[in-house]
């Protein structure tokens, strides 16, 4: 009887996007990569939209080995042209229910240690291009009578951090355009949410330390690790689970919140 329940259970969670189409931006790695996997195993069609073609390539042939359904489009965010191209593609399959808005670089640097272009680069793409995906989802998900946005933020869009300028101010701007879109579509039935997650890690992490601490990459990640109140980093499934929820009918009631994942970081420091 137990097993039943067991069972019944998993085949619960593995339909709760069932009929979903959702697109994920940056799904060819890290974090992106794992909300593509486990909206494939709970149900959806996904799109895998990524700069790195082959990145998103790879990860569709993962999902798609494992018997989910998947599609990838090479996207560059940062420029609308192109992120009208790939959604033009999607939109001629069908709908799309979910986007999940991933894609994002970082910056260490303080104001007076970040130069221009990498200012611009930051805003170019983790604030324009997230406007650019919203931009051509919107008036699609108003037709389709309704629909999903989830943005990923950071810690560091309400947290001070330590040479975080840029990319605190392209994380702020995340959390901002979250509450606006929100608040002007609730007509339409679309939900806007984002999450701020603290440390992840994911590829990202483990290349920043080879570059800038080479030698001594396990010392600095510990260290990392125990800067988290919690003890360790998460881990991008953890991140893809909150995310799950909140794009599921299970998060109806959630719309213009900005969720933490971060492990104690903004309330048990100290």
């Amino acid at each position: 009887m137990l097993t039943e329940v067991v069972d019944l259970e998993t085949q619960s969670k593995s339909q709760r996007l069932a009929h979903k189409v959702a697109v994920v931006t940056g799904g060819g790695s890290g974090i992106g990569r794992a909300v593509a996997t486990t909206f494939a195993q709970a149900g959806a069609c996904v799109y895998v939209l990524d700069v790195d073609a082959a990145a998103a390539e790879a990860v569709t042939g993962e999902i798609v080995l494992a018997g989910g359904h998947a599609k990838a489009c090479h996207c560059d965010v940062s420029i609308q042209e192109s992120v009208r191209v790939a959604f033009n593609k999607i939109f001629e399959d069908g709908h799309i229910d979910i986007l999940v808005n991933n894609a994002g670089i970082s910056h260490v640097g303080n104001l007076e240690t970040t130069p221009e272009h990498d200012f611009d680069r930051i805003y170019c793409v983790n604030v324009k291009g997230m406007y650019n995906c919203m931009l051509v989802s919107i008036g699609h998900m108003k037709a389709n009578n309704g629909g999903v946005i989830l943005n990923m933020a950071s810690v560091a869009a309400t947290s001070g951090l330590s040479d975080r300028f840029a990319y605190s101010m392209s994380k702020g701007a995340v959390v901002a355009m979250t509450y606006s879109v929100a608040k002007d579509y609730l007509p339409y039935r679309i939900r806007c949410n984002c999450i701020s997650p603290a440390r992840v890690h994911t590829p990202f992490v483990d290349g920043f330390l080879r570059r800038s601490y080479p030698g001594n990459e396990r010392e600095m990640f510990e260290k990392l690790e125990k800067s988290q109140p919690i003890g360790r980093m998460g881990t991008p499934e953890e991140v893809a689970e909150l995310v799950l929820f909140l794009c599921s009918d299970g998060a109806a009631f959630i719309t213009g919140v900005n969720y933490p994942i971060d492990g104690g970081f903004l309330n048990l420091r100290g």
